[in-house]
């Protein structure tokens, strides 16, 4: 996928959550912050030129909660991508938050994390006017191969064709029924 399809793929799975209690002496196993800016190569997917710029930024944290072998994550994400095409611009402002809400221990090696995440995207037009809002929540889960190693989370694998959609989004989309390409095409000119 393009930068533009990968970030708003990610702004939109992480969604928002409320941060799980975790006692004060739990030390987290891994946490950090990121930053991330760039553009992305001129592609043609919608039949004419577009370029993607993206900053975005979040924090992260891997704890361990109760006495659960497998450390919980939780994550928030900012950011902004602008889409420059036909001579304007198409700008998406979001912001998301997810956590993960249980993790169950298949018996075979394998864990199944459902998360909670919600969030937000506003979308501007060329001339900076507010065209599309994208709020809501979802929760999903995968399975992970935790390779006989429950509290290290830097060897786990992603099970392949696990994810499952276990409540769609909630909130009031402006994207039902549209097509980005014709949404780009409109906001740019």
């Amino acid at each position: 996928m393009r930068g533009r399809l990968a970030v708003l793929i990610t702004g939109v799975a992480i969604a928002a959550a409320v941060g799980a209690g975790t006692p004060a002496t739990a030390a987290p196993i891994d946490k950090g912050h990121f930053h991330d800016v760039g553009t992305s190569d001129i592609y043609n997917d919608c039949g004419f030129p577009a370029q993607d710029s993206f900053d975005v930024s979040g924090n992260f944290v891997f704890n361990q909660r109760g006495s659960s072998p497998f450390p919980y994550y939780r994550e928030s994400v900012r950011g902004t991508v602008v889409t420059t095409a036909n001579g304007g611009t198409y700008t998406n402002v979001f912001t998301a938050t997810s956590k993960d809400q249980t993790i169950v221990d298949n018996g075979d090696g394998t864990i199944t994390i459902t998360t909670f995440a919600a969030g937000g995207s506003r979308y501007y037009d060329t001339d900076g006017k507010l065209v599309l809002k994208d709020p809501g929540e979802v929760r999903f889960s995968v399975v992970i191969d935790y390779m006989g190693t429950p509290g290290n989370p830097d060897d786990d694998v992603f099970v392949e064709d696990s994810f499952q959609l276990v409540r769609p989004s909630t909130g009031n989309s402006d994207f039902s029924d549209r097509d980005f390409c014709a949404d780009l095409l409109e906001f740019t000119t």
